[in-house]
């Protein structure tokens, strides 16, 4: 165990914090559209696709480079994108169908090369294994640069065109009535949860990325009834999120980063789903009782007001 003020005075560790805070805090705002707009498991399914790319980048370059990795990584996901489109609109699959089926194939495809690659020669080298529930340790500092850098232009991009992004979520129809290109915007949305998936995996891995981009979305959505009160509350539980979760895997040991980041999220998810203060469960189930007592003694009254 190390206690608070040893882990941020370890230089490595406060970039670590660093870069898992920022992180957290860009996947609670570009998820917060996905989640408003039904799209759950499109982050999944970009962050199991990842996997496949990441293999080729290896088996092309034959060396282990985070930023080939992370190109891989990213044009993989660009694939995926592009198929899941094809599929829903030049077919009559559904988008969760569609959705469901480029996950479990890139995923697949994804296992086979990797242990082709474990098995190889020059395999236990290659450290492919990490991207799957991420390893922070293996961060270096160009790492942390990069993940800031690219949570700091999604931040941006969305600040910019929240209004856009708001009206595609709610009403799309409206949204293409008024002349904003709709599906270039969903093409857009899609490119940024490509991007924070790309930055997220090395930190949390492929298995675990899509619920550090839903789970503090569906928190925030306990707290109000605003989009914009909304995503900035899903970007301070995903930045509490990094941030508890770094902290508490640097203080004991041989515990995973990634998985208690998630953790962490799902930890602030069940504190929003009991305490909200209108849409919790405590507060629902004090209204349902409070509604009852004061309909009980109404009719106590009722009761009380006529003569026998």
């Amino acid at each position: 165990m190390m206690n608070l003020l040893d882990i941020i005075n370890d230089p490595n560790t406060r970039w670590i914090l660093l870069g898992t805070m920022f992180l957290g805090l860009s996947s609670g705002v570009i998820g917060s559209f996905a989640y408003l707009r039904k799209q759950s498991l499109l982050g999944d399914t970009l962050a199991h696709a990842a996997l496949p790319g990441i293999c080729v980048a290896f088996i092309l370059t034959g060396v282990k480079s985070t930023s080939f990795f992370l190109i891989g990584a990213a044009l993989a996901g660009l694939v995926a994108v592009f198929l899941i489109s094809v599929l829903t609109r030049y077919s009559k699959i559904k988008q969760d169908a569609a959705l469901g089926i480029v996950l479990s194939s890139f995923f697949g495809f994804g296992i086979v090369l990797l242990t082709q690659i474990q098995q190889s020669e020059y395999g236990n080298q290659s450290g492919l294994d990490t991207f799957l529930f991420g390893q922070t340790a293996s961060m270096v500092m160009s790492d942390v640069y990069m993940m800031m850098t690219v949570s700091f232009i999604l931040i941006f991009t969305c600040t910019v065109f929240f209004k856009e992004f708001k009206l595609l979520s709610f009403d799309p129809g409206f949204a293409k009535g008024i002349g904003l290109p709709v599906v270039f915007l969903d093409y857009f949305i899609m490119m940024l949860i490509v991007a924070a998936v790309v930055i997220g995996i090395q930190a949390v891995g492929v298995v675990l990325m899509a619920s550090l981009l839903i789970t503090p979305a569906v928190s925030a959505r306990y707290w109000t009834e605003r989009l914009h009160i909304m995503v900035i509350l899903s970007g301070i539980f995903g930045m509490l999120s990094g941030v508890s979760g770094t902290l508490i895997s640097t203080s004991v040991n041989n515990l995973p980063t990634g998985p208690l980041i998630v953790l962490s999220a799902t930890v602030w998810f069940f504190f929003s789903m009991l305490f909200a203060p209108k849409r919790g469960v405590l507060s629902t189930v004090w209204r349902r009782v409070s509604t009852k007592k004061k309909y009980s003694l109404e009719q106590d009254k009722r009761k009380g007001s006529h003569p026998l």
